[in-house]
Order: C-alpha cells, then sequence, then structure tokens
C-alpha cells in the first residue's frame, strides 16, 4: 500500500498490473456473488421467504439456524476483507473526499445489511424480505462502484508510466 501513499503506483508497471488483475478476479467474484444468489432467489420478497421460510409448493425446508450461522460466519470474514481491500485501495485514488466516504460507508452498511437480512427474514418477519433484496442490490451496486473507481484510477495511472521507468 506504500506505493499507492508514496505515489510510486505512477511509476511501477508491474504492481500497477498486479493490482488490476486482482480487481479482474474480483470482477469473477462479484459476478459469481450476483449468480449465486440469482439461482436461490430473485428480487421479488417471494422468492426470498421461499428461500429462508422454505416453501411447501418446492418442497424446501426453512434454512437451519447452524447453516446460516455457518454461511454467516465465513461471510463476515470474507466480505470484511474484501470490503477493506476495495475501500482501502479506492482511498488513494485522486477521487473526492467526500466520494470516498460516501462509498465506503455505503458499502461496509451494505455488506452488513445484507447478512443480516437474510436472518430478519428468517427469524424476525417475512416483510424483512424487501430489506434483504434492498441491501443485496446495494450491495452488488457499491461493490460495482468501488471497482470502476479503482480500475479507473490505475488505467489512468498507468497511462502516466514512462517506459524507462519499467526497468527500474
Amino acid at each position: 500500500m506504500r506505493y499507492f501513499v508514496t505515489g510510486e503506483q505512477q511509476r511501477k508497471a508491474l504492481l500497477n498490473a498486479l493490482v488490476l488483475m486482482f480487481l479482474g478476479y474480483i470482477v469473477l467474484l462479484w459476478l459469481s456473488n450476483g449468480l449465486m444468489y440469482f439461482h436461490r432467489m430473485d428480487l421479488t420478497p417471494s422468492s426470498v421467504v421461499g428461500y429462508y421460510l422454505g416453501s411447501e409448493e418446492q418442497f424446501t425446508q426453512p434454512r437451519s439456524y447452524q447453516g446460516m450461522l455457518e454461511v454467516s460466519h465465513f461471510h463476515l470474514f470474507s466480505m470484511g476483507m474484501l470490503v477493506l481491500t476495495l475501500t482501502h485501495l479506492m482511498l488513494m485514488t485522486e477521487f473526492s473526499v467526500r466520494l470516498k466516504i460516501w462509498l465506503s460507508s455505503l458499502t461496509y452498511l451494505s455488506a452488513v445489511a445484507d447478512e443480516a437480512g437474510g436472518w430478519l427474514v428468517r427469524f424476525v418477519h417475512p416483510l424483512f424480505a424487501y430489506f434483504k433484496i434492498a441491501a443485496f442490490v446495494l450491495l452488488e451496486l457499491s461493490l460495482a462502484t468501488l471497482l470502476v473507481v479503482v480500475i479507473v484510477s490505475l488505467i489512468r495511472a498507468r497511462r502516466r508510466i514512462r517506459p524507462v521507468d519499467d526497468v527500474s
């Protein structure tokens, strides 16, 4: 990260390329996250309620406490690391501080809300399905925005890298 702070990313094509490759990997992660959601549910409250509370028509059982706890345990760590990494990279861009604060806060809140949404549907009330859908959409949009902001910043920096600096 010191490369971003000191401005060395402007001169280090290899580091720039590695971070761009990492972000390409995260784009695939973002895409698979959406595909997994839509494999289980869609953007209708009935599909969310059916997934968490079970469905007699589809012969599915309600999500178990233990199963949800195991998923949450993994998601809380992995999404936390993902959001930390992306927001950290975004902090080193040339975009405005206001955008950085707004986007960082939105991403953290939507990640927590997305995880809480399933619990609220399953154990509090089915009407929280609307909350779950909104949180998922907001999380996907905020992650996509973070990815675009950081990728655009790195591509801009890459264009400023002089070929002579590639040897150092």
